[in-house]
């Protein structure tokens, strides 16, 4: 945390361990809270949130919006795209050699583009 510019406090230790534990992860802020309850981290959900943020802005994880106002942080910060399975709320990875992209528009001057990140929304074919 101290390389990424943030102080290593108890709560964002402990939210770290959860989040970072098991490998790459796609979490919302209230399934974070959820591991932290059980995990008997005393954390609000206010708290979470802010940490999630914090963490993000120091590069440690990315936001990924992808159902309106659901928000999922990906601990998984190398180049890459996503399947997004509708009415599981489930965040799959996709290796960015899997996607070609390509005409991409110029940037707004004094802008330039930081990645893209491709969503491909998934649902159970209908019989």
């Amino acid at each position: 945390m101290r390389d990424c510019g943030l102080r290593p406090t108890r709560q964002r230790i402990a939210l770290a361990e959860l989040l970072f534990a098991k490998g790459d992860r796609h979490l919302t802020v209230e399934e974070l809270h959820e591991e932290a309850i059980a995990a008997d981290v005393p954390v609000s959900l206010a708290t979470v949130y802010n940490t999630l943020h914090q963490f993000t802005e120091a590069g440690m994880i990315r936001v990924l919006a992808v159902e309106g106002a659901k928000t999922y942080f990906d601990t998984n910060v190398s180049d890459h795209h996503h399947f997004f399975i509708e009415g599981r709320n489930k965040v799959l990875d996709i290796p960015v050699s899997n996607i070609e992209i390509g005409n991409l528009p110029p940037a707004p001057e004094g802008m330039e583009i930081s990645y893209v990140d491709v969503v491909i929304r998934l649902r159970e074919k209908k019989s």
